[in-house]
């Protein structure tokens, strides 16, 4: 196995079926290639040592014949997903010691898979930020371009696969924090439809739009993931039953879809000819490939930010209310309880969940929730309306992933508002539930430097096959 930066899960699991090599000697050497890479990446908080052990497990299945397509491949584990036993701390100080109890659906069913987790993949503190520059633990670095961003919140993962030190990974998208991430750095990013994949076992930041995916180097690995994470969990009461997208077949004109272009869109302020230009080539691929293209119109889709940076710190706010210091985690001693609390949070904290706690409240408090919150969810149904409307039309819609391609670390560190037009391609996915994949465009050449840019596709509720079939297109699988 001289060249395993190459793999895929798919020729992994060939090569571990064929006893090319044991999954002990695959963890092997993407423990060993992650150490040395992390120095400079800090794409993993922490790389377990268990993982052998978990190979060993894997190579005991194995030889009793339970083989499936993830048994034996190493994983990345964004640090907001419990794994029993394992520290997750969401890259905050708040929780820099906390391990976990249990472990959430998602995790359960990779383990029962025999999936090895390799370590726990670095991210924005509680998943708030788009460019991993939030972690309390240093920030991640772009594999492309190390003087550059590796997209966030779930930047590490994206790094981790995109630098070949894992064969894929789990993150978490509330605004495109998977999909932007694998934009950024080349890899495949699948948001999964809400409430497809429990949400048990991840630290809550959004809890109406936090959904769990891969990153992974195809679609088709991708999609290996989804089908083991997806199903309904008793632990998530908004988990649906996915059997529909089990059944789901080609469309009988051979998958020919018909996808519409939101044009309007495009025409925002701050996107990059070059990226337009990337999405034109790749429609050409759609095309070429039977596919329609048709004009759409999404006019509320362009207020999906701001309706965001109202409804998300609400939901914060409420979530992270239980980091106190009293119960878990990180605490500092006041003069009295008020004071615990107070020095807990000031200090536990970082400046951009500060930012969107206090926000957050403010837009809840009496006198203001009917003026922010309510019109926020009211712009928030008339985006889901625009999508309802579209699809009566449209099998899928395209979309860049982002409006540039990494941006250079420290460039929009200190001017939140850039920072958060980060997520105008992405985040109408999260306002709807709907499933969303970012798949690799081309490059653009930035000093001296080919850099990754994505595009994405958006399909109705529970049509993950569409996107897969879509994706693929484009990927060439």
């Amino acid at each position: 196995m001289s060249d395993f930066t190459n793999l895929t899960i798919r020729s992994a699991h060939e090569g571990l079926k064929s006893k090319t090599f044991s999954a002990v000697e695959l963890v092997e050497q993407y423990k060993n290639a992650a150490q040395e890479a992390n120095t400079s990446l800090n794409a993993y908080l922490e790389i377990f040592d268990d993982a052998i052990d978990q190979a060993q497990r894997a190579d005991d299945m194995i030889a009793q014949g339970d083989i499936h397509p993830l048994t034996g491949i190493p994983l990345g584990v964004k640090d907001n997903i419990l794994i029993k036993g394992h520290v997750a701390s969401a890259a905050s100080k708040i929780l820099e010691n906390h391990t976990a109890q249990y472990e959430g659906k998602a995790i359960a069913n990779l383990r029962e898979h025999g999936a090895i987790f390799l370590g726990r993949t670095n991210m924005d503190e509680f998943a708030m930020g788009a460019s991993t520059e939030n972690s309390a633990f240093g920030v991640a670095k772009n594999p492309h371009d190390e003087t550059r961003v590796p997209g966030g919140s779930s930047g590490g993962s994206a790094a981790a696969v995109a630098a070949g030190i894992a064969l894929g990974a789990l993150g978490s998208d509330t605004a495109g924090s998977i999909r932007q991430p694998a934009g950024f750095c080349g890899v495949v990013g699948f948001k999964p439809t809400y409430g497809s994949v429990s949400r048990n076992g991840l630290i809550a930041l959004g809890s109406s739009l936090d959904v769990i995916g891969p990153l992974t180097k195809t679609v088709e690995d991708a999609e290996y993931i989804y089908d083991v994470i997806r199903g309904k969990d008793p632990m998530d009461s908004t988990t649906v039953d996915v059997s529909d997208y089990a059944n789901q077949k080609k469309k009988a004109n051979g998958g020919k879809y018909t996808i519409g272009i939101p044009r309007e869109l495009f025409e925002h302020e701050g996107i990059d000819p070059r990226v337009k230009e990337l999405l034109e080539k790749n429609i050409t691929k759609l095309t070429d490939a039977g596919c329609t293209l048709v004009d759409i119109e999404l006019p509320y889709a362009k207020y999906g930010v701001p309706a965001y940076y109202v409804l998300l710190p609400a939901e914060a706010s409420s979530n992270l209310a239980r980091f106190d210091g009293v119960k878990y985690g990180f605490h500092e001693e006041g003069k009295d309880l008020l004071g615990d609390y107070l020095k807990t949070r000031q200090q536990g904290f970082g400046p951009e969940p500060r930012r969107r706690i206090i926000l957050g409240t403010y837009v809840l408090s009496a006198g203001y929730y009917d003026a922010y919150y309510n019109k926020a969810q009211a712009v928030r149904r008339r985006i889901m309306d625009d999508f309802d409307t579209a699809f009566k039309d449209v099998d899928a819609v395209i979309l860049p992933t982002s409006p540039t391609p990494a941006f250079k670390l420290g460039e929009k560190a200190n001017d939140p508002v850039q920072m958060y037009l980060e997520d105008v391609f992405t985040v109408p996915a999260n306002h709807t539930g709907l499933p969303a994949i970012s798949v690799p465009a081309g490059t653009v050449e930035e000093d001296g430097k080919d850099l990754p840019v994505g595009i994405q596709f958006y399909a109705p509720h529970m049509h993950e096959k569409t996107l897969f079939d879509l994706g693929k297109i484009i990927t060439g699988e």
